[in-house]
């Protein structure tokens, strides 16, 4: 069964058709701008001609930056705050046709890394997390999901931890790696202390990059990029759709 994953993120809507037996990407990877202001009807509107560039018409997983319960918008931390009573997923399937499954952004990424990545097989607790214009976080246990964890929004240094350590942060600040490794040390000791995961799966685009900040970093549990780097949240949700058909 082929699916379309969607992953709409604070900086940029990306997509691709996924083979949701095997996880693997059978189309190419398009990705096109959020709009600013990223409004109900502006990301919409764009996610719409991201999904006709592909002359899609089946089934459609979307990943999304924000609390999501039965496809509503419940939070907006990178993305307008109009969005927030907002039913995403019927929003989504009026403006596409199609029918449409929302979850969670980090949470699509963390199903990807379980099912198909580097959680493959884990069945203590899993902790996944997506670096990028915000921190997402997806939290397993035994295999299951404890949706909407949204770690990033933990105070730290008087802020949310995502103004102060994302891989945002670090390019906006012009961080050197040393310097950025130091804060995003002091999040992941603050979420050790928290939920003592025995693995940490670092997601986001920044995970490409894996090698310039692991060496930097202290954690007691096992740490690794995402096998699916910025790909997750593209492969989870597309897997979702079908996680839906067997509940």
């Amino acid at each position: 069964m082929d699916v379309l994953g969607i992953d709409i993120g604070g900086s940029g809507i990306k997509g691709a058709v996924v083979a949701v037996e095997t996880g693997r990407l059978v189309s190419e990877h398009l990705q096109i701008k959020t709009p600013r202001p990223a409004t109900p009807a502006s990301v919409i509107k764009a996610t719409g001609e991201l999904v006709r560039s592909f002359d899609w018409h089946g089934s459609i997983g979307c990943g999304f930056p924000a609390v999501i319960q039965d496809g509503m918008v419940k939070t907006a931390a990178n993305i307008d705050t109009s969005w927030i009573g907002v039913n995403a997923r019927d929003f989504l399937q009026r403006e596409t046709g199609c029918v449409c499954s929302v979850i969670n952004d980090a949470d699509a990424a963390g199903l990807a890394e379980m099912v198909f990545g580097a959680g493959r097989g884990k069945m203590g607790s899993v902790l996944i997390l997506t670096l990028g214009t915000g921190i997402g976080s997806a939290l397993f246990y035994q295999g299951r999901l404890f949706p909407n964890l949204e770690l990033g929004y933990l105070p730290l240094e008087g802020a949310p931890a995502e103004h102060y350590a994302s891989a945002a942060v670090r390019v906006n600040e012009k961080l050197s790696w040393v310097t950025w490794s130091k804060r995003l040390n002091r999040f992941l000791n603050h979420v050790e202390r928290l939920f003592s995961p025995e693995l940490i799966i670092i997601g986001g685009g920044v995970s490409s990059r894996h090698k310039e900040f692991f060496p930097l970093l202290e954690t007691r549990a096992e740490l690794v990029p995402a096998g699916y780097l910025n790909h997750s949240g593209i492969v989870g949700a597309a897997s979702f759709v079908t996680e839906q058909c067997h509940d």
